[in-house]
């Protein structure tokens, strides 16, 4: 074949991907944590090429979301086929728990979640024996992350139920192992294959596998485990956080592995998270052998015996003409009817209370207690950074009562961004570049919300319309803001600011850096919008 596999496979805040094969056609689904719509479906034809065909929740009524913490939200979905319909499960860490949602076309409609009664931890998945007996798989809780351990126990998948025994079945390749999760269970050759992650999603990520005749165990782990993991290769590797995995086979026999990892850069920061890459893989002596000859993920891999599937690129500017937003665009927490607004070849954006962070110790208060107006969602339309290097720009038209702000932020979770924002001080409207972020007093956490946050102004001016074009120029961690006017008058707002504290070393959390519009009260609810004409992402690398 003429054509390469390229990693990563999907750029940008993919993680924890999941594939299924239905014929000559390959499914995938990623983690979305607290952003709406949720889990992306790709398709694919030649396993190098995909494309996003919509989202799996893409309703209010499956995807109950709040906006408090970025990295709650929807875990680790599983994507599985089984007589003509497609299975989709996961966890909603903050509504609900674990659930499944199902549908005849995995572009949907999906159906409304199907909730699992007694179905503890996370990251559940789905197995089918020959006889059609379906198993949930799933994690669960110990005292701490060294002592959970993956279970086992069959479901009814025609009333959603648990049924027969609950058995843990494997504590992972270590003595208590770190944060044991991500099963998935295969058969092959009158073996069943337990493979799962452990050695938590960061540097010390890994994928281990075990083994057993009977479903239900015991499982034995394998004596080369982990079977992929790049934490040996040190913090100057150029792909590091491998693990949390599925494989799928192909008509051929052929095999290969999917699996998140990161791409850290300017440093050991990881800004853009946890992405999607792929690895060939094959069987030796009744084992799995990742990327066979060197162990590591590398750039690119022969294409699979398929014929070529070109999709069509993504365009690098959205002018908003249509009724509906493109795949690419999320938004943060399940959004209210009139908080966005596409109309007059426009995305409008409403002045939400809730601000991009929590500007003064009494609205984070607010936010925390739920006295804040409309906390579930927040005033911001984004996409994914999916480069290194890139230029972002949009046209936005704002008229700001005092005290709120709109513009272009690069987000990277609810307390890290810089942005390039209007506002009204005092009358005068502004064009200001802010750092916002908590300091590093403290341990880096999940939460981080003890922390003390900090904003910064790193540059403003006074501008005298209600219309800017406003530019993020990302050079590696070095990033510049600049306003021009209408006739192409540039003002450089600020120059080379350091981004490396977005990535999620410093920041804490599960996502990756977004970048998009917004608009906020600021703990005011307004009725006034931003309106932002286009939006345009070109990479530079």
């Amino acid at each position: 074949m003429s054509y390469e596999i390229k990693n990563p496979l999907l750029p940008g805040f993919y993680p924890d991907p999941s594939i299924v094969r239905v014929e000559d056609d390959f499914y995938m689904v990623t983690s979305s944590f607290s952003y709406y719509p949720g889990v992306p479906v790709f398709h694919s034809r030649d396993l190098a090429h995909w494309e996003q065909i919509g989202h799996v929740l893409d309703r209010p009524s499956q995807l109950p979301l709040g906006a408090d913490w970025i990295s709650g939200g929807i875990f680790a979905p599983t994507i599985r086929y089984h007589d003509g319909l497609f299975y989709m499960i996961t966890t909603n860490v903050d509504h609900g728990g674990n659930f499944i949602v199902t549908a005849e076309d995995p572009a949907g409609p999906w159906s409304e979640p199907h909730w699992i009664e007694g179905a503890e931890g996370i990251d559940p998945s789905l197995f089918w024996d020959e006889g059609g007996t379906a198993y949930y798989t799933g994690t669960s809780s110990g005292k701490d992350m060294r002592h959970s351990k993956i279970w086992i126990s069959r479901i009814d998948l025609t009333d959603f139920r648990l049924t027969g025994e609950k058995k843990k079945i494997w504590g992972g390749s270590q003595i208590l192992a770190w944060c044991p999760e991500a099963p998935h269970l295969y058969k092959k050759d009158g073996w069943y294959y337990l493979m799962i992650a452990e050695g938590g999603t960061e540097h010390f990520h890994a994928v281990t596998i075990a083994r057993s005749r009977e479903v239900m165990g015991e499982y034995e782990g394998y004596d080369g485990n982990p079977i992929m993991t790049h934490r040996h290769l040190g913090m100057g590797a150029a792909i590091a956080n491998t693990g949390h995995a599925d494989i799928v086979e192909l008509k051929d026999g052929s095999w290969y592995m999917v699996m998140l990892a990161s791409r850290p850069y300017g440093g050991y920061h990881k800004n853009m998270g946890r992405e999607t890459f792929i690895a060939p893989m094959v069987w030796e002596n009744g084992w799995p052998v990742v990327c066979p000859g060197s162990g590591k993920l590398d750039w690119t891999y022969p294409a699979p015996a398929l014929p070529e599937a070109p999709v069509p690129a993504l365009p690098e500017t959205d002018d908003f003409d249509d009724k509906h937003p493109g795949f690419a665009w999320n938004c943060l927490g399940t959004p209210k009817e009139g908080d966005f607004r596409l109309e007059d070849s426009c995305l409008k954006i409403r002045t939400t209370a809730r601000p991009m962070e929590p500007t003064n110790p009494e609205t984070m208060e607010k936010i925390r207690s739920g006295r804040l107006p409309h906390v579930n969602c927040a005033g911001f339309v984004g996409r994914r950074q999916q480069h290194m290097s890139y230029t972002a720009f949009t046209k936005m038209r704002f008229e700001p009562n005092e005290g709120q702000t709109a513009g272009l932020i690069l987000l990277q979770n609810n307390y890290h961004s810089l942005r390039a924002e209007m506002t009204l001080e005092k009358g005068r409207r502004i064009l200001r570049a802010v750092k916002g972020y908590l300091t590093q007093e403290g341990e880096v956490t999940y939460h981080n919300v003890e922390r003390p946050w900090q904003m910064e102004i790193c540059g403003e001016r006074e501008w005298h319309s209600d219309t800017v074009i406003l530019e993020l120029k990302a050079e590696g961690q070095k990033n510049t803001f600049t306003a021009l006017e209408e006739d192409g008058t540039r003002h450089v707002l600020a120059c080379g600011l350091d981004g490396s504290f977005l990535g999620s070393e410093t920041a804490g959390g599960f996502v990756g850096a977004y970048v998009g519009m917004f608009a906020s009260g600021n703990g005011k609810e307004g009725s006034n919008f931003a309106a932002f004409d286009f939006f345009t992402y070109r990479p530079e690398e």
